[in-house]
């Protein structure tokens, strides 16, 4: 599906056609379909992206026999490639195991290099508990009234396909469509253990647990040591407030300029923006912006970002990412905000926005704001969804979806919010339909980056797709590679182009390690003077937090310096350089206490 402009002042284009996303259906759809919907296992989550329910699964007693016999039994792997082809569970009807054709469910090729055994029953037994973005059920309306449920396939100007039960795949014209909306749940059946018997079951989960990728170990040699060292004493992650205050799902953390102990928090859903401030032990905590009226919300929708301008004190500028759905259209946007001259609080003037980027699916909507120390204004986009990027945004210039843009606020052109700045890389690019905004491509999903200070390097953190999560320095024109690439590793030769120079991770880390990586920061702070050039970063599902250094955007040395008592979804910098992260669940921030740690 071919892209196309978006400003501040159009709101049309063919993100979905007549497709109409209305939240209304969110009401009824749900209770209609509970009976037949469940959920895919999951292969890798996101911040952003995972879909986690919030009431523990039920303790059904047949399940946790099953639990219990499939711990405790071995298991025979060759009965249970029986069991997944046989007509009892007949799982090969939504996953393939290594074959490139796309399927409802994920290629389980290297399931077991992410899963230990233990996760794998769980995921079968309870397979709504966690689910990967992108394999949620989409619910289609027709305008006759016909209801269909399935995993988005593709979508272009003129049809929608979705992957519906038993693996077949339905089309759909839009013009046909009345209603569409999102369901996090997908089409893996939530009983499936109760087709087989105790023993079969073991097999099954004997064979899951043998699925590693043979390449898998080649590939992550390439790209990290198949063993990360841990530093001798790790680093430590402290409240940094008082532990009554909690946030609802924070995602981004930053000082206020101009004011000496107040930071802002953001809260994904509600679509909060708070003033938290830390003055000699006491905590306060107060509403600085209240988006919900604004702002598309939902178990992961919401704000994703927000940025300073560089001259915040004086013009009182700043910018927030928030998801919208306007016009039967739902894709991330750009809004300018003002704050009041005390700085503490917005001052409820009109967002005037900057950029809508349009958007496929509901996932892999990017959220990164940052301002460069050329003025510009860098954002992060997703590449849209669906899994596997199956339109190749990545590798499309003539889309914004999958790259790093770069815009100058300060000024603007003609039918535009904001300017193209002149050192753009594609500003004088010879084909017209290429986005000038471009600053970078070929990401799957920038979540977060962030500026070294002393080198100016961009660093991304580039949520993976099956295999890996990289860490990048991104320049100016460079192609990253996905979907051509994913880490260091060929992924797809559906949009590869002869002559194009693809620009490999600085790691490439494996699923043993993690499933989601949160981008940081390179420490500049003076309090650990081993860790000084180091970046330091972590995965959103294992908790685990690394630094590595780098030559010549080549690995030099990566290290597990610590985990985090909750999933990381943001880490945030002082003026002193020093390191916060943001508590997902639990809604705490954490100072990262390096000072009794040693780089080695």
């Amino acid at each position: 599906m071919a892209c196309v402009r978006l400003t501040d002042t159009s709101l049309s284009g063919n993100l979905y056609g007549h497709l109409t996303m209305s939240k209304r259906i969110h009401s009824f759809i749900p209770r209609i379909l509970a009976f037949a919907i469940a959920s895919v296992i999951a292969l890798g989550t996101a911040a952003q992206n995972v879909a986690t329910q919030d009431t523990p699964a039920p303790r059904d007693p047949n399940i946790e026999a099953y639990q219990r016999y499939a711990s405790q039994a071995d298991g025979n792997a060759a009965r249970g490639k029986l069991v997944f082809e046989g007509e009892k569970a007949r799982c090969n009807r939504c996953h393939t195991v290594g074959e490139d054709e796309r399927r409802a469910g994920p290629n389980l090729l290297g399931i077991a290099d992410k899963y230990d055994r233990g996760k794998l029953i769980e995921a079968v037994l309870v397979p709504s508990k966690e689910i990967l973005a992108g394999y949620g059920t989409s619910v289609v309306v027709t305008r006759t009234g016909e209801v269909h449920t399935g995993i988005v396939k593709r979508r272009t100007d003129s049809r929608v396909e979705l992957f519906i039960a038993d693996g077949k795949i339905q089309q759909l014209s839009v013009e046909a469509i009345a209603e569409e909306s999102s369901d996090e749940t997908s089409l893996m059946p939530a009983e499936l253990h109760r087709v087989m018997t105790q023993e079969e079951f073991a097999d099954l989960i004997a064979y899951l647990s043998d699925l590693k990728d043979p390449n898998a170990y080649a590939m992550a040699v390439a790209g990290a040591p198949q063993a990360i060292e841990s530093v001798a004493r790790p680093i430590r992650l402290e409240p940094f407030h008082d532990g009554r205050i909690r946030f609802a799902h924070p995602n981004w953390i930053a000082q206020v300029p101009g004011l000496q102990a107040s930071f802002l928090v953001v809260e994904n859903d509600p679509a909060k923006v708070w003033l938290l401030e830390v003055d000699s032990g006491v905590t306060r905590k107060m509403l600085f912006l209240d988006l919900k009226n604004e702002a598309y919300t939902g178990k992961n929708k919401g704000l994703m970002g927000l940025a300073f301008h560089p001259h915040f004190k004086e013009n009182r500028k700043y910018y927030v990412n928030h998801h919208l759905l306007e016009d039967d259209q739902f894709g991330p946007v750009v809004i300018e905000r003002r704050a009041t001259k005390d700085l503490r609080r917005d001052s409820g003037t009109p967002s005037r926005r900057v950029l809508r980027i349009e958007q496929p699916t509901l996932a892999h909507t990017g959220g990164m704001l940052e301002f460069g120390a050329d003025g510009f204004l860098y954002i992060g986009t997703g590449d849209g969804g669906p899994q596997t990027d199956p339109e190749g945004h990545g590798q499309d210039l003539t889309c914004l979806n999958g790259k790093v843009l770069r815009i100058d606020i300060d000024r603007r052109d003609p039918g535009l919010a904001y300017s193209i700045p002149k050192s753009n890389p594609f500003r004088d690019h010879s084909d017209s339909r290429v986005r000038q905004e471009i600053y970078a491509y070929g990401l799957r999903q920038a979540w977060r980056f962030s500026f070294d200070p002393v080198t100016n390097d961009l660093w991304v953190g580039d949520v993976g797709q099956n295999m890996f999560e990289d860490v990048t320095i991104v320049r100016a024109g460079e192609n990253h590679g996905w979907n051509v690439y994913e880490g260091f590793r060929p992924f797809s030769d559906a949009f590869k182009k002869k002559g194009r120079e693809y620009v490999p991770p600085v790691v490439a880390l494996g699923r043993k390690h993690g499933g989601s990586v949160t981008g940081g920061y390179v420490y500049r702070g003076k309090r650990s003077p081993s860790y000084v050039g180091v970046y330091i970063f972590c995965d959103f599902e294992s908790k685990r937090i690394w630094g590595l250094t780098q030559k010549n955007r080549g690995l030099t040395k990566i290290r597990q310096i610590g985990t985090a008592p909750d999933r990381v979804a943001s880490f945030g910098i002082d003026r002193n350089g020093e390191l916060f992260a943001l508590g997902f669940d639990y809604g705490m921030v954490y100072r990262l206490v390096l000072d009794d740690s040693v780089f080695e």
